[in-house]
């Protein structure tokens, strides 16, 4: 190695170490062809290598289109970066640098060969896109957790990877962990993994957690999934009797009457009894709400795949009218005269923004129409919610039932003004919990469409923006190239 390659003080990755390092990697006969290091076209470089050059940061490789390998270790890199244009790399090595967490890797979805080794990193994330990864190098780094590296059993053609060096390793003999969880691992720590030294009974084992954990979370998901659905269909805690339930619990007088001798049974024996008020009434506002969101949710299916389609038709409209424009600007440029091109730009300007302005009156209409319709179903579902609400409110506001309540109960209510109070004052608050959940649903389901509306408007103002300041952009490069032919 020269001593011209070796960069002690720190230095930024620039186009002229990355000429030098491409210069110096071309075989005699290239440099014949190309003295000049300026000639090489970094696109059709396939191998690069920039170690022990010192390196900070990782920059000015956008060129590089074709690179395959990349040698960066040896260096003095803290982030990974600037690696969204290589989408042909197979091969990265930046070990022995100071890197502490991976990203930056969403664009190298080719990779085989990654290389962290002798870093500071502590977690091994952020690489979901690397599914073609077949080498893994993380030795030495600060990896705490023997768990995190089940991170790895994503990568379906995974053969090797290096882990040692890390402090999860106090935690013991490592390798039937590793051959438990990666059957089809073939080399660990750079030796060969032999699947027969794995016992048995500890393979089953931990084959019958990872069940167990994979059977838990997914009732876990469903669960979230089951809660996520009735809080958008706003019918949560409606199905059965956790409303009248909840009114017990929450209430405040509850104390007084448990106090009461031989009231606690009493109430038990209440809440099991068919006096406690039907849970038919909420489960009929349960159902019917989550009828009514998911022909809601069809509704907003259907606008979305609306405003998909009309998007696309105009998009493909303005293609259209820019590959006319070019064939024609080609083929007639050298003979039309400057005037004219400027006559056919203003034209393919003035068609652009009408076809924008078409597409925004369209999306107007469609939105409207789709604002009535949602908000119809929102005043339909309200008004089902408040007939319901109310058949609830008059079964628990009933007065005299007494010939179905048991003779203790009757007594204790005509012998003891203490109960009877509180009772009286627990009646109240019932009614104002039944009055609240009411207002809680027609408020979030009002909020819910105000800001459905709100936020599709917001897009489609965004959307439109960013069209006219395309077409604007687009017309002022055409007349600047027309600028300089003159």
């Amino acid at each position: 190695m020269s001593s011209e390659y070796i960069i002690s003080e720190p230095t930024s990755m620039d186009k002229e170490i990355l000429q030098h390092a491409v210069h110096e990697q071309f075989k005699p006969d290239h440099i014949l062809r190309f003295p000049d290091a300026s000639q090489i076209h970094f696109n059709e470089v396939q191998k690069l290598r920039l170690e022990y050059k010192n390196i900070l940061r990782i920059d000015h490789l956008w060129d590089f289109s074709s690179l395959s390998k990349l040698e960066l270790n040896n260096n003095a890199i803290e982030k990974i970066q600037g690696l969204d244009h290589l989408i042909n790399l197979t091969w990265l090595n930046l070990s022995f640098n100071q890197i502490e967490k991976i990203e930056g890797l969403e664009c190298v979805q080719k990779l085989e060969v990654l290389n962290l080794s002798n870093n500071k990193i502590s977690v091994i994330e952020n690489m979901d896109t690397l599914e073609n990864l077949t080498h893994f190098f993380i030795s030495n780094n600060l990896i705490g957790q023997l768990d995190n590296v089940l991170y790895l059993r994503k990568f379906k053609n995974l053969a090797a990877f290096n882990l040692f060096g890390n402090p999860f390793l106090n935690e013991g003999d490592y390798r039937f962990f590793i051959a438990a969880y990666f059957p089809k691992l073939m080399f660990l720590d750079s030796r060969i993994l032999d699947q027969k030294t794995v016992k048995y009974e500890y393979t089953q084992k931990m084959r019958l957690e990872e069940l167990e954990l994979h059977q838990a979370d997914e009732a876990r998901q469903r669960h979230e999934a089951e809660l996520k659905l009735h809080r958008d269909a706003f019918v949560e805690f409606l199905n059965g009797s956790s409303l009248f339930r909840t009114m017990f619990k929450d209430d405040p007088k509850a104390q007084t009457l448990h106090c009461a001798p031989g009231m606690d049974s009493l109430i038990q024996r209440y809440l099991l009894s068919s006096w406690f008020p039907n849970p038919c009434l909420c489960t009929q506002l349960f159902e019917r709400g989550l009828a009514e969101h998911k022909r809601r949710e069809t509704e907003v299916k259907s606008f979305f795949s609306c405003q998909e389609k009309a998007v696309t038709d105009c998009q493909e409209k303005a293609s259209q009218m820019l590959a006319k424009f070019n064939h024609e600007h080609k083929e007639a440029s050298l003979f039309l005269k400057i005037d004219h091109c400027n006559g056919e730009i203003n034209r393919l300007c003035k068609n652009l923004m009408t076809l924008e302005f078409q597409l925004v009156s369209e999306m107007e209409e469609k939105i409207k129409t789709f604002e009535s319709r949602i908000s119809d179903m929102v005043r339909h579902f309200s008004e089902i919610m408040q007939i319901v609400a109310a058949k609830i409110l008059q079964t628990v506001a009933r007065d005299a039932r007494k010939e179905d309540l048991p003779d203790d109960v009757i007594m204790l209510f005509e012998d003891r003004d203490a109960v009877i109070d509180a009772l009286a004052t627990a009646h109240n608050n019932h009614l104002l919990k039944i009055n609240d959940r009411e207002t809680q649903l027609t408020t979030g389901i009002s909020a819910w469409k105000e800001a459905l509306i709100k936020g599709i408007r917001d897009e489609e103002l965004k959307r439109n923006r960013m069209n006219i300041s395309d077409i604007h952009r687009y017309v002022d490069n055409l007349r600047e190239q027309l600028e300089e032919l003159i």
